[in-house]
């Protein structure tokens, strides 16, 4: 595993909170323990103090309590909290203790009681003991005199104990909640690094051109739109790569054949297989084929033009006065071929909002197609209506239609059903994917309806002006 990696983070991370978080715990909640337990058990002691001293208080003063019987419960006291309890006259000499460590008439060496201003003392009390003791005192007074003092030790270790046991269940309670924590880590593994490792695989099987990988992440969260989203990208980048592949292959062809016509004709007239008188007809051949190269190359570059944004500039304009123009600019063509239009408007004038030119393009190719398939002497019937605020124009012909399993292929770039080809060998492929383009553009869309052998209509709409 690499130390730069994301998952080994997270776990340094993980394993580092986890060591501060001891350190923390042993040494401020150590000292925090043993200042409370200090605080807490000499205010305890103290109070214990006072209580003994108002019982000797009471025999000072001539109470009834009998001094055997006041000694044997402050034994009994210190065996309860684990301490020596002395009692001592004024000058230091002891009186009880119920530790048994001295005898009564033991003088504390260098008692000074007046030089304890605090309510406890730590230490071995003037060296009388030879490890750490908490001690507290209290006076025994009555009748505004001070008879002698109780005194308290209880050994420091006990505090201690309490504060390690105190602290073995903090630690356990840490190291439990420190296990539980795994949670989170396996959650992290399986939720976050495991999809990263996969989506990461996947990045390097696109950079490496493997574009056909397929990320499997299939969660419902970030993770799983992200897989999503760079598998449909792969997606759309394949579909472009072949695509792109299909595009050189179809410019070639199309591109080959009227250069190898242009230099066959060119090369037959040099070597004069083709006699002068027929030169003139060639000629003519040779720039018929120049000018189809031309048209390929204008229609490449208007889909180029389609596939930017912000490409059209639209404006209102009368689409019957269109309809007419465009139809008009065939006449020679159909009288030719003894074609006639059949116009039909719903009015007079009929005002769209759209792009005038990339129109009259989208009129002129399904006009010219309709010419291209329709049979001599025949009808082409160009109808405009209105239905629901949108303009639909309707081009049909009577021809010879489209075979059901080239309906759905019409609109590709540079397709050409085997009709077509038979029909017109001048054909590029792209009239019908330009005029797609042109109307999806728009936000419109386009529809065809053809039998073969009837003949075929193509049905596009567009926007009112002044509906938008």
């Amino acid at each position: 595993m690499r130390l730069h990696s994301l998952y080994a983070k997270f776990l340094l991370g993980y394993l580092l909170f986890g060591l501060l978080g001891f350190i923390a715990i042993s040494t401020f909640s150590s000292g925090m323990i043993y200042d409370y337990l200090l605080e807490r058990q000499s205010a305890s002691l103290y109070a214990e103090a006072n209580e003994i001293a108002s019982r000797y208080s009471e025999i000072y003063r001539g109470g009834n309590r009998n001094a055997e019987e006041a000694n044997s419960n402050i034994a009994t006291i210190a065996s309860f909290l684990s301490s020596d309890i002395w009692v001592v006259d004024r000058q230091g000499v002891l009186i009880l203790d119920t530790g048994n460590r001295y005898g009564a008439g033991v003088s504390i060496p260098g008692f000074d009681p007046a030089a304890e201003k605090d309510p406890y003392a730590i230490g071995t009390y003037y060296g009388m003991y030879n490890q750490e003791m908490l001690t507290v005192s209290a006076p025994i007074t009555g009748n505004y005199n001070t008879y002698g003092y109780v005194i308290i030790h209880l050994p420091l270790s006990e505090i201690q104990d309490t504060r390690t046991g105190i602290l073995n269940l903090t630690y356990i309670t840490a190291a439990v909640l420190y296990g539980l924590s795994l949670i989170i880590l396996l959650l992290f593994t399986k939720v976050v690094y495991l999809p990263l490792v996969k989506i990461r695989e996947g990045a390097n099987e696109y950079a490496a051109g493997n574009l056909n990988y397929k990320i499997n992440v299939d969660s419902q969260d970030e993770m799983g739109y992200l897989s999503a989203t760079l598998n449909y990208m792969s997606g759309e980048l394949n579909k472009m790569e072949e695509y792109q592949r299909t595009f050189v292959a179809n410019v070639s062809h199309d591109f080959r054949s009227p250069l190898t016509s242009i230099k066959g004709y060119l090369e037959a007239i040099i070597d004069g297989t083709i006699p002068p008188e027929m030169q003139e007809k060639y000629l003519k051949r040779v720039i018929s084929e120049t000018e189809r190269l031309n048209k390929l190359t204008q229609s490449m570059l208007t889909l180029n033009s389609l596939d930017s944004k912000g490409y059209l500039s639209r404006s209102n304009f009368d689409i019957n006065r269109v309809i007419k123009d465009t139809a008009a600019s065939f006449e020679v063509t159909c009288n030719a071929r003894g074609i006639t239009f059949d116009l039909t408007f719903s009015a007079p004038t009929e005002m769209v909002y759209a792009d005038l030119g990339k129109i009259q393009q989208v009129l002129y190719n399904l006009i010219d197609n309709a010419i291209k398939f329709s049979h001599d002497n025949s009808v082409i019937y160009i109808q405009e209506s209105v239905r629901h605020e949108k303009v639909f124009v309707s081009v049909k012909d009577t021809g010879i239609g489209i075979p059901k399993d080239s309906l759905k292929k019409i609109w590709e770039r540079f397709y050409k059903s085997d009709l077509s080809r038979g029909k017109d060998k001048k054909g590029t492929g792209l009239g019908l994917s330009i005029v797609k383009e042109i109307v999806q553009a728009h936000g419109e869309n386009i529809d065809v309806i053809s039998t073969e052998g009837v003949g075929t209509e193509f049905i596009f709409s567009l926007p009112k002006a002044g509906n938008l």
